[in-house]
């Protein structure tokens, strides 16, 4: 299908957020938000948001990508993920305006992208919000770092046949892994003091998942170290319990993927993963 490419700049809270909406010739009533996080903008890594946007764009989706305020091309001062709840609400209004036809919006997410959707789906109540994708979401704290890095990298290096090639000629290097080990022993066996317990935005997310009654798409990369904490987390906090288990979930693993789906084949998993649970979801109010 034939696609346009509008720039939008869209005012919020005294700022002025850049976005650009990719939009269909035949658009469908149900369009998508990109929301960005870490270090990225709206191009993403190795332009993966553009590339998704387009893919989305041809299939009928609306899609708009945007910086949030002090992120890209946007004015202000940086937003910390847990605080960019007016700018996505900015981008849905403004997709609206820009998609007349769009009644219900999707609401996407890579790493503290994804928590930030999270959290505005449990903060704002927004009717309009069609579903979650949730593509390997931040939830890290000391605890859970360390267990993940104990579970999956410490005990994993004893399974390679390259850590043994490398210990039997003499060619590791003991120390620096020794270190991070003892450090990681430490924060797991250290009691969490009265007055700085588990973030409270992990809390918060596992609150608003609970309450999101919508569908979510939760897509994982194999070979990822944030997506393996949060997948720690979802198991071993009370607060999380059952939630992956819930009916409106599915959770994609995309073998062998990093981060950021870096590799073609990775990008186009996730891609076709994102396309086909959209075209199960309802498109009308």
């Amino acid at each position: 299908m034939k696609t346009t490419e509008l720039p939008v700049l869209m005012p919020c809270a005294g700022e002025t957020l850049v976005g650009v909406i990719s939009q269909p010739e035949q658009p469908s009533t149900l369009g998508l938000v990109m929301v960005v996080g870490g270090a990225q903008y709206r191009a993403g890594s190795h332009r993966q948001f553009v590339l998704l946007a387009r893919c989305l764009a041809g299939a009928g989706f609306p899609v708009l990508r945007f910086d949030h305020r002090g992120l890209g091309d946007s004015s202000g001062e940086r937003q910390a993920f847990d605080a960019i709840q007016d700018d996505i609400g900015v981008a849905l209004d403004t997709l609206q305006r820009q998609c007349p036809s769009v009644q219900r919006v999707v609401l996407w997410g890579l790493c503290d992208g994804a928590s930030a959707a999270l959290l505005y789906s449990g903060d704002r109540a927004d009717t309009r919000l069609a579903g979650l994708c949730l593509l390997n979401p931040w939830v890290r704290s000391d605890n859970t770092l360390a267990r993940t890095r104990i579970k999956h990298y410490y005990a994993g290096r004893l399974l390679e046949w390259s850590f043994w090639q490398r210990f039997w000629q003499g060619q590791y290097e003991w120390q620096p892994s020794l270190k991070g080990l003892w450090q990681s022993l430490q924060a797991l066996r250290a009691p969490a003091p009265s007055d700085t317990p588990e973030p409270a935005f992990q809390r918060h997310m596992a609150q608003a998942l609970r309450q999101f009654s919508g569908p979510v798409l939760l897509l994982l990369s194999a070979r990822d170290y944030t997506a393996k904490e949060f997948v720690e987390c979802a198991q071993s906090d009370p607060a999380w319990k059952g939630l992956l288990q819930r009916p409106q979930l599915q959770r994609v693993d995309v073998a062998e993927a990093d981060h950021t789906f870096s590799r073609a084949l990775w990008r186009a998993a996730a891609e076709q993963a994102v396309l086909d649970w959209m075209h199960q979801l309802p498109t009308q109010v």
